[in-house]
């Protein structure tokens, strides 16, 4: 005689789900209560993130991530958030890099950019007036130069993941320094997608650099920024890139924030 109970089983309180190739979701009696994502950044790191209700929902949300994806694997929490940096240490995730976020004033009486102008023989191309084929080869110059030195891993963690091979979305973002050969020798990106404007990426070629080229850049933008009405912008610099902090601090750019980059 079977003995065993014909009454069905209850379902688990707490269940994980992938809704996407980079997305699961925890549920609750169906109800949706975290959300796990993983992203590939354009250097090849894989970051996610894990937004939860509650502990029991980001532990089982953390352990599938952890369970399904290859290593290493990245995250990015705000300093400050002491109890996200400890659920994740639980995890086994440990301090990878440091980078401070700051907010950029945009008045030339406060930056001291009003007059700046880049060298004799070196014209700054506005946003939305570069050429894309020019742009991709100085963006891929640029990266290849910072991978064959400080490497890319020290770029700010908030970079936008990008599909494999693509580097430059949108030309009209790009301020470019066009040398009198028509070639681009340096850019500054600007993000306008969020409340404050963004400075993504600021760099020069090797071979341009300490002519002034990165202060031209960075004064047209913001003086931009400035006639347009913005007051503050935003940017990001490891913790270790000396001469960025360097440039910011030298403009009055205000430390706001510091972001940590954690690595399992």
């Amino acid at each position: 005689m079977n003995t065993k109970s014909t009454r069905p089983t209850a379902p688990p309180p707490l269940a994980v789900i992938r809704v996407a190739d980079h997305e699961w979701h925890a549920l609750e009696d169906d109800e949706v209560i975290g959300r796990g994502h993983a992203a590939h950044r354009p250097d090849g790191r894989l970051f996610i993130s894990v937004d939860a209700w509650h502990d029991t929902a980001f532990a089982a949300l953390a352990e599938t991530l952890l369970a399904g994806l290859p290593g290493p694997l990245h995250t990015v929490v705000d300093e400050n958030d002491t109890e996200l940096t400890s659920k994740w240490r639980e995890f086994g995730f440990t301090v990878g890099r440091r980078e401070w976020e700051y907010a950029v004033p945009t008045d030339p009486a406060a930056t001291g950019l009003g007059a700046v102008r880049p060298p004799a023989d070196v014209t700054v191309v506005p946003a939305g007036a570069a050429d894309g084929t020019r742009l991709r080869a100085l963006d891929r110059t640029i990266r290849d130069e910072i991978e064959a030195t400080v490497g890319w891993r020290t770029m700010p963690a908030e970079v936008r993941p990008l599909p494999p091979g693509v580097t430059v979305v949108d030309p009209t973002k790009y301020t470019v320094a066009e040398a009198p050969d028509g070639a681009y020798l340096g850019l500054l990106r600007l993000a306008t997608a969020t409340r404050r404007p963004r400075i993504g990426l600021l760099a020069v070629r090797t071979d341009a650099r300490r002519r002034g080229i990165a202060r031209a850049l960075l004064a047209d933008v913001l003086n931009t920024l400035h006639r347009s009405g913005v007051q503050t912008a935003s940017a990001e610099v490891d913790e270790s890139n000396e001469a960025a902090a360097a440039l910011l601090d030298g403009i009055g750019a205000r430390r706001v924030n510091r972001a940590l980059e954690l690595v399992r």
